[in-house]
């Protein structure tokens, strides 16, 4: 086997892995909420040879021989995630949230069953029961909704919901809602109608961790999450659960829905469950949360409307009906000055969801960079300038200098021998 360098082997795909540590080093703000940057011991255990061996089946009990390296790598992930967050079992080989998702589903319930979720516009996920998704498809979903008046989740609309649709189980978590979740909430409307309890932690995973959000756990029976968000760890999923459910979990993994796990993503998640664990971490997500006060403050002291009239954890929904522009020209308007978020829809939008109302913003992976308070409030200055006057030159010109200005004085990767 003859070993060569990237640059050598496969020019071009070196070429846009090069170009890629160019766009996220220098060429724009990434404020997209489920997006961050890893440190570079992630990037070496996910680049590591864990990557060449099979590993069918769980530690101790392996359909492959030559696994005891791999078997310590798992266990320590495991246990890492279980102290974390205070649960009584982990199973960290879904190779993404929406694996997790399918497996959590799985584990406790058959095709068809109903399941209670959130729609989509209102801060749900495709994996919580879109038509286009899985979910959708093999389950009887029916939706709770966000209460109109307050832009919030309120128990006595999810007990409601809960009384009427009767469901298997209930599933709170969500990937745009700017506020902490009720927990004890959901578990009150869960036990009216004697239903399992499941929540996606995916967005706030980091923040629950540290206890900069409360913890799912004990009221939810299965949790699942992904690693790479405001966790800040290797890209992948992770399902957390009680004891009672241990067993149902890791075999809707394996073997029901997955074969191999892919150990060299298991070593990244071991290795940021290993930064979580440091004061640093926790200093890490007590920034994020301050950090998106501080942009709430700035985005509306500047004219924007947020959903919910705030924050409560490291994204803020921005509502642009009465800015009369959608969520997808404002997209298109920031990426224009360098600045990345997405166009999201809010609750009850009346246009689709490949144009929306609105966008979401988050501060993860920014804060990753060492932008505090003032930095966000002067990037709050900017979107709404930008969102106003998407024709004036003279504000592209402003914004784009104060961007590259901002990339330069907060560096990703400069000096830390991180080339991908």
């Amino acid at each position: 086997m003859e070993h060569q360098d990237l640059s050598e082997a496969d020019p071009e795909i070196y070429k846009a892995l090069k170009k890629e540590v160019d766009r996220q080093e220098s060429e724009s703000l990434e404020m997209i909420a489920s997006e961050n940057f890893v440190p570079k011991q992630v990037l070496q255990a996910q680049g590591s040879v864990l990557t060449n061996k099979y590993c069918e089946g769980y530690p101790g009990k392996r359909y492959y021989a030559g696994c005891k390296h791999h078997d310590k790598v798992e266990n320590l992930a495991r246990e890492r995630a279980c102290e974390i967050f205070d649960a009584e079992h982990a199973n960290v080989q879904p190779h993404s949230g929406s694996t997790a998702n399918f497996a959590a589903y799985f584990a406790v319930l058959e095709a068809g069953d109903k399941i209670l979720g959130p729609r989509l516009s209102h801060g749900g996920h495709l994996t919580h029961g879109h038509g286009v998704n899985f979910s959708g498809d093999l389950f009887d979903f029916e939706p709770y909704y966000i209460n109109e008046e307050t832009e919030r989740f309120e128990k006595e609309d999810i007990i409601e919901a809960a009384k009427e649709h009767d469901p298997e189980l209930i599933v709170c978590g969500f990937s745009a809602y700017p506020r902490e979740i009720d927990f004890q909430a959901f578990r009150e409307a869960a036990d009216e109608v004697d239903a399992i309890l499941m929540c996606d932690i995916a967005h706030i995973s980091g923040l629950v961790a540290t206890g900069e959000h409360p913890s799912p756990f004990p009221e939810c029976d299965i949790v699942t999450t992904t690693t790479h968000k405001s966790i800040r760890g290797a890209r992948g999923g992770m399902i957390l659960c009680k004891d009672e459910y241990a067993e149902k979990v890791d075999k809707a993994v394996f073997p029901y829905s997955q074969g191999g796990p892919l150990m060299h993503q298991i070593a990244g998640k071991a290795v940021c469950f290993n930064e979580v664990m440091k004061p640093g971490f926790k200093e890490y997500s007590k920034q994020i949360k301050s950090n998106t006060k501080a942009l709430a403050r700035s985005l509306q002291e500047n004219g924007l409307e947020l959903v919910s009239d705030g924050t409560d954890n490291h994204l803020v929904l921005v509502d642009l009906r009465d800015e009369q522009v959608t969520g997808k020209d404002a997209e298109k308007a920031l990426e224009e000055v360098n600045i990345v978020v997405n166009k999201n829809t809010v609750p009850y939008d009346p246009e689709s969801p490949f144009v929306t109302s609105g966008i979401r913003i988050g501060t993860p992976a920014l804060t990753t960079r060492g932008m505090d308070e003032e930095v966000f409030e002067r990037i709050g200055e900017m979107i709404a300038e930008r969102v106003n006057n998407p024709e004036d030159e003279d504000v592209e010109r402003s914004v784009k200098r104060t961007v590259s200005k901002l990339l330069d004085e907060y560096p990703l990767y400069e000096d830390s021998g991180v080339e991908f």
